[in-house]
């Protein structure tokens, strides 16, 4: 352990890295991140974040191989019934726009969905992922982030194969590759009727 960085101080770095993510982090990359360097220490990190969230309605999950907050066993039942009650609602025009990006750009970090749409995406991803409409999977090219793509549920809602049949498909693709190249594809979703923001 770092000189003068206590149990308890790492046990708050870590319980921010975990809130950040919004998922499950490797448990090698997030002792990594809390400059942790053995698994007794992890574990007594670990010890600390869970008896930090005793009564504050989030609890930890841990298996053998990552780490993640969830909702607390006591608050479930609640947090379940509001988000049933949100799946009925519509998914808005901000759920089909991302739902358009990573169709049409294909699979996408939410780095590259927000900036396609120049509004943060977060909410939006949850809903679409929690709604089975997208998945989340990790990036090869960087383990600090994930990739959205379409689920077969999706493609089989809309009555599809495969991406290429979407509408205006080569032409939008190219709009969006254009607006990632030099800001100046709006006109993707302009020209196909769709917004730009919530």
């Amino acid at each position: 352990m770092t000189q003068n960085v206590t149990t308890e101080d790492l046990a708050k770095r870590a319980a921010a890295f975990l809130f950040a993510e919004g998922g499950e982090i490797p448990r090698k990359k997030l002792a990594s991140l809390v400059s942790c360097k053995e698994e007794a220490e992890l574990k007594s990190i670990l010890g600390s974040v869970r008896n930090r969230l005793k009564g504050s309605g989030i609890g930890l999950i841990e298996t053998d191989t990552a780490v993640s907050l969830a909702v607390s066993e006591d608050t479930s039942g609640v947090v379940q019934e509001a988000l049933k009650r949100e799946l009925e609602r519509d998914i808005g025009d901000a759920g089909l726009e991302v739902l358009a990006i990573v169709l049409y750009t294909g699979p996408s970090t939410r780095a590259r969905v927000d900036y396609i749409r120049g509004v943060n995406s977060s909410s939006t991803l949850r809903t679409l992922l929690t709604r089975g409409l997208l998945e989340r999977v990790g990036n090869p090219e960087d383990a600090r982030e994930y990739l959205y793509r379409p689920t077969v549920e999706l493609l089989a809602h809309l009555g599809i194969g495969s991406v290429n049949e979407l509408p205006d498909h080569a032409t939008i693709v190219s709009e969006l590759v254009a607006f990632e190249k030099d800001g100046r594809g709006e006109k993707a979703f302009e020209t196909h009727g769709g917004t730009t923001t919530d």
